[in-house]
């Protein structure tokens, strides 16, 4: 090990990584209120640990000045979606933008590893602004789906406990496991509206029950308590019934009731 400092190296990578997930974050958001979907679940990100950094040069035979390019990853970000269609959408957006630059890209699900991997990599260059100007630090980008990304979860845990080395048995049978998680996506994919439409339904639902509810303590607020209880009794049985419809009547209804007491507190 050379006597660099760590924490100064890495600093750069750990600006970047939590950059990078505000952006892909606040992408998702915007996505979603464009679209009512977003073609991402979630965002990670982390930095190489320095063991992991010095085990992956020796494995490359990178050289210890020539890290920041030889090593790739020493930067992640990993973005989770719920179809594969989904994955090259997110790499459309990606491509496209300005605040980074695309190196090259590594697509392991069309192309997938020996090993069963799939996932869907991205290296890019990102520019940090740092004390002494500006820098620029190489990241990685894996696209997932859920079931691929918890196969590849297992698969690194078992390839650290052995050493890289794994028993032919356990390879045979992460492999077929490999398998069962596409066939997974793909039969996911296949019912993705059915899904979609469930999801959403859900969504409004909650959005609705949220909305009643909170009406109702501002109600409360105006010590309009006999009349809260009323449409208290009423949201319980509309609840009990699931009747989105009356649901959505119960809030337009709460909502004149809530104007009514504002007039009633501000008679000037």
């Amino acid at each position: 090990m050379d006597g660099r400092d760590w924490n100064l190296f890495l600093q750069p990578y750990e600006q970047a990584v939590e950059e990078l997930k505000v952006k892909l974050k606040t992408m998702r958001v915007e996505l979603k209120m464009r679209e009512a979907y977003a073609p991402i679940e979630f965002v990670t990100g982390r930095v190489k640990k320095v063991s992991s950094i010095l085990e992956k040069a020796r494995r490359l035979s990178v050289p210890a000045d020539q890290l920041e390019k030889g090593i790739e990853d020493i930067a992640g970000i990993r973005i989770m979606c719920q179809f594969v269609d989904d994955i090259h959408r997110v790499a459309g957006f990606i491509r496209i933008r300005k605040d980074l630059k695309l190196v090259y890209e590594k697509d392991y699900i069309t192309n997938y590893k020996d090993s069963g991997y799939r996932s869907y990599h991205m290296i890019v260059e990102y520019p940090v602004q740092t004390a002494l100007g500006q820098k620029f630090v190489l990241a990685e980008i894996q696209i997932r789906t859920l079931a691929m990304n918890f196969w590849a979860t297992i698969e690194h845990s078992l390839n650290y406990k052995y050493k890289e080395s794994l028993p032919d048995d356990v390879r045979v049978r992460l492999k077929k496991a490999a398998e069962a998680a596409f066939l997974l996506d793909t039969e996911m994919s296949s019912i993705r509206h059915e899904i979609l439409d469930a999801q959403r339904d859900f969504e409004e639902r909650s959005n609705v029950v949220s909305t009643v509810l909170s009406a109702i303590q501002d109600l409360y607020f105006y010590h309009r308590v006999r009349e809260a209880a009323q449409f208290q009794m009423k949201f319980n049985e509309l609840f009990e019934q699931e009747d989105l419809y009356g649901l959505k009547q119960l809030s337009v209804d709460i909502e004149s009731a809530i104007l009514r007491a504002k007039k009633g507190n501000n008679p000037g």
